[in-house]
């Protein structure tokens, strides 16, 4: 069976030795040309790119990643300015993955046949749902796979030895672990020390899976955690497009640098 680009990607980091740096972004911050300029600059870098759909009640995110999505929402972006922006970047990129980040919401109103066609014709890789936890995503997982579109399970620092083993029985080519409770982007209120030793846990019960640390990971935080299969950096990106734009100063520029020097820190 053909591998999927997100597959590939972390076989390679593995003959490389290093994580798969996974950088996050919302879709339309601050417009869509931007947004696409942002993608084509950070791909540079970042081994696989998600994307944020906008959203007005986010439940995981937090003040960071909730000013990029007002950003793009006051210029009036929609879902299928979303999928424009993927099929733009993936024109030129057609091998780097790029996984939508969401709530089911904007799925439900869709329609999940409707939208995993989208998906599929714009070349979304995978996808991340927030608010559709294991076992009940289990239907809409199974018509993602059936669609070669990742479906990425999520654990948290609570979830039981027992879901765990279900979750990652079922999961696709990636898996999410939430390294603390609490939103997006805030300050580790854990050791990276005990983060990887609840993250080692998991990766012991199937140390093939790609599994993924993501929440509260900046550029003091990534080195101590390198181990990983893979690490997730938001919304320092977000805060990094907030502060360019407040300076009146080219956001595409300084992301660049920023995602570069996070690459150094975790090869």
């Amino acid at each position: 069976m053909k591998k999927s680009k997100i597959s590939l990607v972390f076989n390679k980091c593995k003959i490389e030795k290093r994580s798969a740096l996974i950088t996050y972004t919302v879709a339309g911050d601050n417009n869509v040309n931007n947004s696409i300029k942002i993608l084509n600059k950070i791909s540079k870098h970042a081994d696989i790119l998600e994307l944020g759909f906008p959203h007005n009640t986010p439940i995981a995110d937090g003040g960071q990643i909730q000013g990029s999505s007002h950003r793009a929402l006051k210029h009036g972006i929609k879902l299928k300015d979303v999928f424009h922006i993927v099929k733009r970047f993936k024109k030129n990129n057609p091998s780097k993955p790029i996984i939508l980040m969401g709530y089911f919401n904007l799925i439900y109103q869709n329609g999940e046949d409707n939208f995993l066609k989208s998906c599929k014709a714009s070349g979304v890789d995978g996808l991340i749902i927030v608010d559709l936890p294991y076992p009940e995503n289990k239907n809409f997982a199974n018509k993602c796979k059936k669609k070669s579109i990742n479906f990425i399970q999520l654990i948290s620092p609570t979830t039981s030895k027992d879901r765990v083993k279900k979750i990652i029985k079922d999961s696709h080519d990636m898996i999410y672990y939430i390294s603390m409770l609490s939103t997006t982007g805030g300050e580790l209120k854990v050791s990276p020390k005990k983060i990887l030793q609840n993250y080692n846990k998991i990766k012991r019960i199937d140390p093939k899976k790609n599994l993924v640390i993501g929440f509260g990971i900046t550029d003091k935080t990534i080195s101590s955690l390198k181990s990983a299969s893979g690490l997730v950096v938001g919304s320092m990106l977000c805060k990094t497009i907030t502060n360019s734009l407040k300076m009146g100063q080219n956001p595409v520029t300084k992301l660049d640098k920023v995602v570069y020097n996070l690459k150094k820190k975790i090869i």
